[in-house]
């Protein structure tokens, strides 16, 4: 538990108001508060859902964002992705998520990449991160991603969203006991994405799955409560239920089963 009397040394006055109401909670404090504004989050996505988790994440004093998203605005996303405005359509997500994020909290280093990532590009991206959230929208992104925090050993937060179901789930791939995107989906290649532009979203629904993932990076960076990490959610937003399925690592998977050298390869 983090102590909150002692003066800030790193905070200023600003600062210490902005943060006030996190510095108040006994598991947070001025030392947790401190912990966020050193860390880096590696954000894939700047759509439906990278949109809530990067406007939480800078509001609450994350000192590095990186935001990769080669897409650009398009009306159409405006009835979900809160990050973006009618003046933004046309300009890529990332730039338009970045001057939202300024506006939030401008101490906040927002690292806007609009490019398609490679594997080495990504390799270097998530070598930098403490935390690295996934909110793509589609299979081989995930995979990908998925592939890399486990060659690195990074948390990964991992959301989707699709007309009025929602999912979310950590796998905290520092601990080799924790299972991987694989175990829980294989890269069977018979798996067919359900995009939002041919299946519908339910618009509330990309903010709480969003808001979720926020969450569980802040505890992951803090090292508090229990994170999702073994537990996978899945939301009914029509009836409001949750179901919560407990998720082991699958001791044959060809992702975070087999040596790391052989995944490099």
């Amino acid at each position: 538990m983090y102590s909150q009397t002692v003066a800030s040394p790193s905070m200023n006055d600003d600062q210490l108001l902005r943060y006030s109401r996190h510095i108040l909670l006994p598991q947070i404090g001025i030392e947790g508060q401190e912990t966020l504004l050193r860390s880096h989050v590696l954000i894939i996505g700047a759509g439906g859902l990278g949109s809530p988790v990067a406007m939480y994440l800078a509001a609450s004093g994350i000192g590095k964002l990186t935001i990769c998203d080669n897409d650009t605005v398009d009306l159409t996303n405006l009835q979900r992705q809160i990050a973006h405005s009618t003046e933004t359509i046309g300009a890529p997500k990332t730039y338009s998520a970045k001057k939202t994020l300024a506006r939030i909290n401008p101490d906040v280093n927002v690292v806007a990449l609009n490019e398609r990532m490679d594997e080495g590009r990504l390799l270097d991206l998530v070598a930098e991160a403490d935390v690295v959230v996934d909110a793509s929208d589609n299979f081989a992104t995930r995979h990908f991603v998925n592939r890399v925090c486990t060659i690195h050993k990074k948390p990964l937060v991992s959301g989707a969203v699709v007309r009025l179901d929602g999912q979310v789930t950590v796998f905290d791939l520092r601990h080799i006991s924790s299972a991987c995107y694989h175990c829980l989906f294989p890269a069977t290649g018979e798996k067919e994405d359900m995009r939002c532009a041919v299946m519908g979203v339910f618009a509330p629904l990309v903010g709480i799955i969003g808001c979720v993932q926020a969450a569980e990076t802040l505890k992951i960076l803090l090292n508090i409560g229990k994170t999702l990490n073994g537990r996978f959610l899945v939301l009914d937003a029509l009836s409001m239920e949750w179901r919560s399925i407990k998720l082991n690592k699958d001791p044959a998977c060809t992702v975070c089963g087999v040596p790391e050298s052989v995944m490099i390869e």
